[in-house]
């Protein structure tokens, strides 16, 4: 159960004394009955509510795609640089956070939600969920490069690199999907093999891919089948996601 005036503040119709002021003229409807006591309490799975005429479904959790451009930090506020929070920011939700990071030079594909347990499955080395990265290069990539990346390279950390996988494309430019997350990780393989990454862009993590029509600094919400997926890439049951509010 959840109180109607934090309810209503969650959905972004205002702030908390914004939302007192709507409810005494009588916009806010639970059940079809009008209330104007903020302390109400409402069932978010159950009751439906409704704000002059529109029905307010309850997200606790939300999920957006950003095409992360070039010179944006991976970060919810830095002093100098504009952030990828700083992109999201007529959203509404100023409790989003970055899955994972993207260096500031590189670009593409980034999870921005405020569900704190998807992302840690999700970044988990034990799930190793796989992000692909097009990776344009300095020099194009021998025969040997490629095995070595693909069984694993010394990048100078305990263990060398999980095996990767290299598709080769056209014009010195690479798809590398790798299943860690390590520092600069992309950058330290190249340089591994005797190369140089000149472009770096994620394409994708685990199911979800990077919207074509998103061009860079654009951000959309994720769909439920996208979500879903997400959830399975994470090992969370059904049972786990409905314990966390997601309606």
């Amino acid at each position: 159960m959840l109180r109607l005036d934090k309810f209503l503040c969650e959905m972004k119709v205002g702030t908390r004394s914004q939302v007192k002021k709507e409810l005494k003229q009588g916009f806010v409807s639970v059940n079809g009955t009008v209330v104007v006591k903020p302390e109400h309490k409402v069932d978010v799975e159950t009751d439906t509510v409704t704000y002059k005429g529109r029905e307010l479904l309850y997200k606790k959790y939300v999920y957006y795609m950003l095409n992360k451009p070039a010179g944006v930090v991976s970060a919810t506020r830095d002093n100098a640089c504009t952030t990828v929070n700083d992109l999201l920011k007529a959203t509404g939700y100023e409790d989003l956070f970055p899955v994972g990071r993207l260096d500031k030079d590189t670009e593409g594909l980034l999870l921005m939600t405020n569900d704190g347990e998807l992302a840690h499955r999700l970044l988990s080395p034990k799930k190793q969920v796989a992000k692909v990265y097009e990776v344009g290069l300095k020099e194009s990539l021998s025969a040997e490069d490629i095995r070595r990346l693909e069984e694993g390279v010394d990048i100078g950390e305990e263990k060398p690199t999980l095996p990767a996988k290299v598709e080769i494309l056209p014009e010195n430019h690479i798809f590398l999907t790798i299943t860690e997350g390590k520092f600069h990780q992309v950058k330290r393989m190249m340089k591994a093999v005797g190369n140089e990454t000149v472009s770096l862009r994620r394409t994708a993590m685990g199911s979800l891919k990077l919207d074509g029509r998103l061009a860079p600094g654009d951000y959309r919400e994720l769909t439920e089948e996208e979500t879903d997926a997400l959830r399975g890439d994470s090992g969370r049951t059904d049972e786990e996601r409905r314990k966390g509010g997601s309606r």
